[in-house]
């Protein structure tokens, strides 16, 4: 299936290290990747989901319209993620972007959340990294997919390759810490990058 290079992505987001993973992980599609800044998108969105699915389709939509209203044609894909840790009734969960506050900086959260974990063994600080993507096109229709990656709470932060949660999050599998993953490995792994791969492969099927 021919897809048409004419066609851009407009991604909700304003935070350049997820853009970079974004572009990494869609390079191959051959298509104009901006972020909602880059695009000069401007609009306040009300994250009001009680699900990253939700919160996901939320964003997606308000751009899309903001898009439509400008008479603009392209695929607008949002991300809602988080980190959901057991011991913790799944906190931060859709909450993670603003635990603690959404000027706080990440050091601070990490080092609350392993705080609360003072004292609980390996096998109680279970945790998952969640991501939904949702994608609206011209024509209306809205996609959605979930992508989720299984670890554990470290007690300690590692790594200087990632950012947000991964430096205390540890992937017993692979012996590391998402941070000290090897980018283009993280991606073929990550949450965001399963996530992704689903939502490439309906680009490519519902994109002429």
């Amino acid at each position: 299936m021919f897809i048409n290079m004419e066609k851009k992505i407009i991604f909700a987001t304003g935070n350049a290290d997820k853009m970079r993973e974004i572009r990494m992980i869609l390079a191959d599609l051959g298509m104009e990747i901006l972020s909602m800044k880059e695009a000069g998108v401007e609009t306040d969105i009300v994250e009001d989901g009680t699900t990253f699915e939700e919160n996901s389709k939320i964003k997606a939509s308000a751009i899309a319209e903001v898009l439509k209203q400008r008479g603009e044609d392209a695929i607008v894909l949002a991300d809602d993620s988080g980190l959901e840790i057991d011991y913790l009734n799944k906190e931060p969960g859709i909450y993670s972007a603003r635990y603690m506050g959404e000027d706080t900086s990440y050091k601070i959260k990490n080092a609350n959340l392993i705080g609360r974990l003072e004292g609980v063994p390996d096998e109680k600080r279970t945790a998952r990294f969640v991501c939904a993507i949702s994608a609206v096109f011209t024509d209306g229709r809205c996609f959605a997919t979930i992508g989720t990656i299984e670890g554990r709470i470290g007690y300690e932060e590692k790594g200087s390759n990632g950012f947000g949660y991964d430096p205390i999050f540890y992937l017993p599998e692979y012996g590391c810490y998402s941070a000290e993953l090897d980018p283009e490995e993280k991606n073929k792994i990550s949450h965001r990058g399963k996530a992704l791969e689903l939502m490439k492969e309906i680009i490519k099927r519902e994109v002429l």
